[in-house]
């Protein structure tokens, strides 16, 4: 399936490789031919945020200002829309510092996390969950395997 990939970097500091992510989630639409359940058709939007800016996302459409990893929103097929992931850079950062776990494979960890919402998984019990981190792992091993990691980094401060 080739779908419209529309890329937003909302963080002032981070840098990404649009055409590498877009890749990755060309690589997950194959995939979930084969073995992944995947979203929907239609165009997919993926945003990039500081913990602030998630934190308001997730106080306005969820009813709690705590910061989180990954907010999902689905679209609306009929109208041609996939949904939108919207991510939080800042909280990937922060797992992985304090993980020892590399920053690029944790935040394409999240657009997979928000992709496997959008084809219906769940993780809100324990059952589903174990079923999300199952196909989380299966994702991450076909990108990995297609040598199809985005890498993120961060501008240098001035």
């Amino acid at each position: 399936m080739i779908r419209e990939i529309n890329i937003s970097n909302q963080h002032p500091r981070l840098r990404i490789d649009r055409k590498a992510v877009r890749h990755a989630v060309q690589i997950l639409d194959d995939a979930a031919k084969r073995f992944l359940e995947g979203p929907p058709p239609g165009e997919l939007s993926i945003v990039f945020l500081t913990d602030s800016a998630i934190a308001r996302l997730h106080a306005e459409f969820l009813n709690d200002a705590t910061t989180t990893d990954v907010i999902t929103f689905e679209g609306e097929p009929a109208f041609g829309t996939a949904g939108e992931i919207c991510v939080s850079a800042d909280t990937a950062q922060t797992y992985t510092a304090k993980h020892g776990h590399n920053f690029s494979t944790e935040l394409i960890l999240y657009v997979v996390h928000g992709w496997l919402h959008l084809a219906g998984y769940d993780d809100l019990e324990p059952t589903k969950k174990r079923r999300m981190r199952a196909a989380e792992k299966r994702a991450i091993t076909c990108l990995t395997d297609a040598e199809i990691l985005p890498e993120f980094s961060w501008k240098l401060e001035t």
